[in-house]
């Protein structure tokens, strides 16, 4: 009888670990077959594509292994790209499927992404504010700065610089901020380092660490998540 325990007890701890196994197996399996064209086979994109919007450099992906997750399922454009370069995969694939995929991305090319956030995180001036003092800093410098290229309400239609874009073929598409997947401390980072750090092929979406400390910045982040991502 104590060998049948034993013996149960090794089945129980053995068998979580094999699954793992087999679902990063299935994950590099579908990531060689559907994603590695796009984003290289290392994550850090295929140079050699010729499109207008170059895939993200996955190995600087501020997303989690969950929000991977999501993007995977239903594309990039469900979450706010004016690009549909990033296409949905929920009647490619079945969910286990796309959960091995995402497991696999994230374990083998953003292995660091969260110890790098929280370094990031640790590293910035988090000091309690006002809220209602937030609130009013985040929108006079989202009106001033980001609604050019987002818009007013955020959503990336109304840009006074799209047209202009096409026209000298620079190629501008802002993010509907009112579908994205970041939360408040991803928007954050994401305003302060800017699109590039994050593994965007372009810097049309600038680093404001210079203009803006982080207090300021931290606002614009609240602003946009309390009054636009809130609205989907």
């Amino acid at each position: 009888m104590q060998t049948k325990s034993w013996l149960l007890v090794l089945s129980m701890l053995v068998l979580p670990l094999c699954l793992a196994a087999d679902n990063m197996a299935e994950g590099q399996r579908l990531y060689a077959q559907t994603c590695a064209a796009c984003h290289g086979e290392d994550g850090q994109v295929n140079e050699d594509m010729q499109l207008v919007v170059k895939p993200r450099n996955l190995v600087k992906s501020i997303l989690t292994e969950q929000q991977m997750e999501k993007v995977i399922t239903y594309g990039g454009m469900h979450y706010g790209a004016h690009s549909d370069i990033m296409p949905a995969f929920q009647t490619v694939y079945s969910k286990e499927q796309i959960h091995a995929l995402a497991q696999y991305v994230h374990k083998t090319f953003t292995k660091k992404r969260d110890k790098r956030v929280k370094k990031l995180l640790s590293e910035a001036d988090l000091t309690p504010m006002n809220e209602e003092k937030m609130m009013h800093t985040g929108k006079k410098i989202f009106t001033r700065n980001c609604s050019l290229c987002h818009g007013v309400t955020g959503n990336g239609k109304d840009s006074i610089y799209i047209e202009e874009s096409k026209a000298n073929k620079d190629f501008l598409y802002p993010y509907n901020l009112q579908k994205i997947l970041l939360d408040e401390q991803q928007i954050f980072l994401y305003i302060k380092f800017g699109g590039h750090y994050w593994g965007s092929y372009k810097k049309d979406m600038p680093s404001w660490k210079k203009k803006y400390n982080d207090q300021k910045l931290r606002s614009v982040a609240k602003f946009v998540m309390e009054t636009i991502v809130a609205k989907q």
